[in-house]
């Protein structure tokens, strides 16, 4: 994570700090139209309102490639009720983009007329490359993933494939393949069968095999899948199969047979798939799986930001790129008001605890979870804005509660978990279970942070830290910490403070002794 004083950091945001700006994302997607209504506040956003209708445009478009009058209609009619919740914003505060369908259809001039009576905002139909590259940029926006990413997108028309660095997409298609147009053309009257299934992958395949040697040569080191399909995946593993919610190729072929034993939509029964989504979920399920197949995937994780996201991040320019979660934390930080010099000491007494604590049981998730840790120890004081009483479950809460771009559900939860045990007593089976994280280490991060609160009970900077050893036994269940000579005279407070630690860690069966 980027080290960088917090406190210069807080300081340029406030610097920064303008008045409150309320803006609209709308994607006029093959399926369905999505709006978003944020507002900036302190550098981040905050999403105030989600509306979502399904349309179906796609299958009002023929094989002349225009749109029927009715599919107009079902579209006109969802713009004209977003009209009313936007009602006073300014055109500068709405982006609007059309997708597959719109830029496909011969008529579609006919669409913006019809839309233009009811819809006072300009609509920009994009192109795939475009709808390609908006997709990627809300995939980054909102997730914690760094380095080389590939993001997948299976919309109601298209399919996007995109592979970039960071913020930087490298390589980016859009394909003719959707899971309303293969519904319509391969699961006529909404009938399942094994040889349907079989000849929408295949076409799925043909449409794709060309791109399998570039992407793959190019490689990648996290996967992500955004949009209804693959979060309607995701939610039925989760139900149904494992927790996480990670999509695998075996998961995918467990699904397939499972569903293969129906015979239509109609008698689709899985826990996690919503009934409006019965009818795409077989095309976008062949549609996904011959994705797999064609690049190799091995694991996909599922990414709530997509186009809409991209399209609102790209409604203000002073976003800055380089740590979303750092934008998102300062953010924070700004609106709640915090003590940037405590929570800076807090901070700093964490990396030192952190940096001495070698017995992790998930080693491969270091780097992530001291991300977290370190950000629980700049924010756990949000909630002092309710009451400095009960603050530990006043931030629990806030945190809980906000959306938090850059952290997906796990982190969220192990972030709001740190914060709401920083203090005060607690049970060990109150504690959240991880699919993600071991019991053992999030118990040792809470007590790292614990311990950094502690020791810096004061609020005062006049006595440092940086001299503090800490050992751990093999149980892993006593911790000593090692200080300077006469630290603990000059400092009765924090004494008194760990052997009150001590007395509630032994109703853990744990315990600590100063030095």
């Amino acid at each position: 994570m980027n080290n960088e004083n917090l406190l210069s950091k807080a300081n340029e945001l406030h610097a920064r700090r303008g008045e409150v700006r309320e803006i609209a994302a709308i994607d006029l997607g093959s399926n369905s139209f999505h709006m978003i209504v944020a507002r900036i506040v302190n550098g981040t956003l905050q999403v105030l309102s989600r509306l979502k209708q399904k349309v179906q445009l796609v299958e009002g478009l023929d094989e002349h490639q225009v749109l029927s009058q009715a599919a107009i209609e079902r579209g006109v009619n969802c713009l004209a009720l977003f009209a009313e919740r936007l009602q006073g914003f300014p055109a500068a505060n709405v982006s609007v983009v059309g997708t597959y369908t719109l830029r496909r259809a011969i008529n579609n001039e006919e669409f913006l007329r019809q839309a233009a009576n009811v819809f006072p905002y300009p609509i920009n139909i994009i192109s795939g490359k475009t709808e390609a590259k908006t997709i990627y940029a809300g995939v980054c926006h909102t997730q914690p993933e760094r380095g080389r990413k590939f993001v997948i997108d299976i919309g109601g028309g298209s399919s996007e494939m995109i592979i970039g660095d960071n913020f930087t997409p490298l390589i980016y298609e859009s394909r003719h393949m959707g899971c309303v147009s293969f519904a319509k053309k391969f699961f006529p009257n909404g009938e399942i069968s094994e040889e349907n299934f079989h000849l929408a992958k295949q076409s799925a395949l043909n449409k794709i095999e060309d791109l399998a040697w570039e992407y793959r040569n190019l490689g990648w080191q996290s996967v992500l899948g955004s949009s209804g399909t693959i979060k309607t995946v995701h939610q039925v593993i989760c139900e149904n199969i494992d927790p996480n919610g990670t999509i695998t190729a075996a998961r995918l072929d467990q699904l397939i047979q499972q569903t293969l034993q129906f015979s239509h939509f109609d008698q689709l029964k899985f826990s996690g798939l919503n009934h409006d989504r019965a009818d795409v979920f077989v095309p976008g399920l062949a549609i996904l799986r011959a994705i797999f197949e064609n690049f190799q995937i091995e694991k996909m994780r599922y990414s709530d930001g997509a186009l809409r996201e991209g399209v609102m991040y790209s409604l203000e320019k002073n976003f800055q790129v380089n740590n979303i979660r750092e934008r998102t934390a300062l953010g924070l930080a700004e609106q709640f008001n915090i003590d940037q010099a405590q929570a800076e000491r807090v901070y700093k007494t964490a990396a030192l605890l952190f940096g001495q604590y070698h017995h992790w049981q998930s080693p491969e998730l270091i780097d992530e979870m001291q991300d977290v840790l370190f950000w629980a120890a700049r924010l756990h004081e949000v909630g002092i804005v309710i009451n400095h009483k009960n603050l530990q479950k006043h931030s629990a809460y806030i945190l809980y509660n906000t959306e938090l771009p850059g952290y997906d559900n796990e982190q969220h939860r192990l972030l709001s978990t740190l914060v709401r045990y920083h203090m005060g007593n607690f049970k060990l089976p109150e504690m959240f279970k991880f699919s993600r994280y071991q019991e053992q280490d999030v118990l040792a991060l809470i007590r790292i942070l614990r311990l950094a609160i502690i020791l810096n009970r004061s609020r005062q900077a006049t006595e440092k830290t940086e001299k503090i050893t800490l050992k751990i036994d093999r149980t892993l269940h006593h911790w000593t910490l090692q200080f300077t000579e006469n630290y603990l005279q000059h400092n009765p407070l924090i004494k008194n403070e760990l052997a009150f630690e001590n007395r509630f860690l032994q109703t853990l069966d744990l315990s600590l002794s100063a030095l």
